[in-house]
């Protein structure tokens, strides 16, 4: 299904961007490189506003809008109430109003496999970053086995980009962390030895001590281990 993926580029990637047209054009891109039939990144608030960008059909994002989906899709209400990554097979589709979403769903090109990403920040933000296919639940799998580390850094990007272009979507954050200090955190969080943090962020490692003493004194951490506690607790970074 996909391809090797070279995680340094695609951040850089991210982090050159300055508009959701330009992100959206990454979301394309990262959809060919992962060789799955889409890929979203989703931002609800609470007034039921969205905000974001996708590869699906503007028919289905039509239809999305139009039928305040957001309201029963069984994605969203599903990974609203987790903090972890959720594979939609594990989602509840049995009741009939979800049976007819996913119907439709997939009459506009959705896959038969998703997996959603929960993104939470300060002051309750929430997003979802998605990535879906058509194809066997052993496939999937493989796939996210070999991808999903990955994917969860690759969305907690998207997300501080998409908030970037809006300034008064962005959650009031005192004293938390710099984005430098989330990737950081969010790389111990998911299983990276420092030597893997530094160069899939291209730093020194002395430079990333410096990010990652400077996140253990804003959350007031005694040690490493305690800050990625502390972030995710918070809602900081999501593993």
């Amino acid at each position: 299904m996909a391809t090797e993926l070279d995680l340094g580029q695609i951040l850089q990637d991210l982090e050159s961007t300055s508009t959701l047209d330009e992100l959206s054009s990454i979301a394309f891109g990262l959809r060919e490189i992962l060789k799955v039939e889409h890929l979203t990144y989703h931002w609800v608030d609470g007034a039921g506003d969205q905000y974001g960008c996708t590869t699906y059909s503007d028919a289905w994002e039509e239809r999305y809008r139009d039928k305040n989906y957001h309201r029963i899709d069984p994605v969203i209400l599903g990974c609203f109430q987790r903090f972890h990554p959720v594979d939609w097979k594990s989602l509840d589709w049995s009741g009939k109003v979800s049976k007819a979403f996913l119907q439709d769903a997939k009459g506009h090109g959705v896959g038969n496999q998703g997996y959603s990403i929960p993104i939470r920040g300060p002051s309750g933000q929430f997003a979802l970053f998605t990535v879906n296919h058509n194809c066997d639940d052993d496939t999937w799998q493989e796939f996210i086995s070999l991808y999903g580390r990955e994917l969860i850094l690759i969305a907690h990007y998207m997300n501080r980009k998409a908030l970037e272009f809006e300034m008064d979507r962005q959650p009031d954050s005192p004293r938390g962390l710099s984005p430098r200090e989330i990737d950081a955190i969010t790389l111990l969080a998911l299983g990276y030895s420092r030597a893997q943090v530094a160069h899939s962020l291209s730093i020194s490692e002395h430079t990333l001590r410096v990010y990652i003493e400077s996140a253990r004194s804003k959350l007031g951490a005694q040690n490493t281990t305690h800050a990625i506690a502390t972030a995710l607790s918070r809602g900081l970074i999501v593993v």
